[in-house]
């Protein structure tokens, strides 16, 4: 089994802010778009929240690029270019899992962080190609999913499974260290041995517990086949998202 480790939602580069934790709730806002959308933050019921978190910088009638979606105990999840080459070449496939983390902070902007907000147990993958259409769409979903509509390229793909988003902010579910740089994570020890893209310079690494992780890049991909704690510690993850569980996001 590979666990991904997945960036995606708003940051200081991608919107400009982060994602907002409102009444222990972490929300994941997606990153704006001028093309291949037809979903607003308003169709979202995320309006009011993006006006804030990003004192109108971002508007309720702005385009959103609405992806990973959450529905029924479901997930779908597009990816193409460069970042779906490196999931391929990697043989990311189904029985894989991507963690999708972002960066968050308290409504009120302290407390800036990495955390997961999500997860996909990957059942099918379909390779939707450069020019989708609507019957592309994967089933289940009520808002349409932005790699079926418009050009993309040649490996446009999309991965579907279960999934769920998480409604609470659980330690277990943070990422970066309280008091060091967003950057700097708390990490569990069996990921050093198992290896993570991206991050094999030993500089990154302090010990087996603490990571230096990569400013940019949108997918991490540790193979954990010979690593038996890596299932005890996503188990562990999955339990905590689903103690909060909300289908829709």
């Amino acid at each position: 089994m590979k666990i991904v480790f997945s960036r995606k939602g708003l940051d200081s580069i991608a919107g400009g802010f982060p994602s907002p934790i409102i009444d222990g709730r972490p929300i994941s806002l997606p990153i704006p778009t001028r093309i291949r959308s037809v979903t607003t933050y308003g169709d979202l019921g995320l309006g009011e929240i993006v006006e804030q978190s990003t004192k109108g910088k971002l508007r309720r009638k702005t385009l959103c690029h609405h992806d990973p979606m959450f529905e029924g105990g479901h997930c779908a999840f597009g990816q193409t270019g460069a970042a779906q080459a490196h999931l391929c070449n990697n043989g990311v496939t189904v029985g894989d899992v991507f963690l999708f983390f972002g960066l968050f902070a308290e409504a009120d902007g302290r407390d800036r962080h990495h955390r997961i907000f999500g997860y996909l147990e990957v059942q099918s993958v379909n390779a939707i190609g450069a020019e989708p259409n609507p019957s592309d769409q994967p089933r289940g979903f009520t808002n349409r999913h932005p790699h079926t509509i418009g050009e993309w390229n040649r490996n446009n793909t999309i991965y579907v499974g279960r999934g769920r988003l998480a409604a609470t902010a659980p330690p277990i579910l943070r990422l970066s260290i309280p008091g060091k740089q967003v950057s700097h994570w708390r990490v569990p020890p069996w990921l050093r041995a198992a290896g993570l893209t991206y991050h094999g310079r030993p500089e990154r690494w302090d010990g087996n517990a603490t990571l230096i992780v990569a400013r940019r890049g949108q997918e991490f991909i540790s193979d954990t086949s010979n690593t038996p704690d890596a299932a005890v510690w996503l188990d562990g993850v999955k339990a905590a998202i689903a103690g909060g569980a909300h289908d829709h996001g």
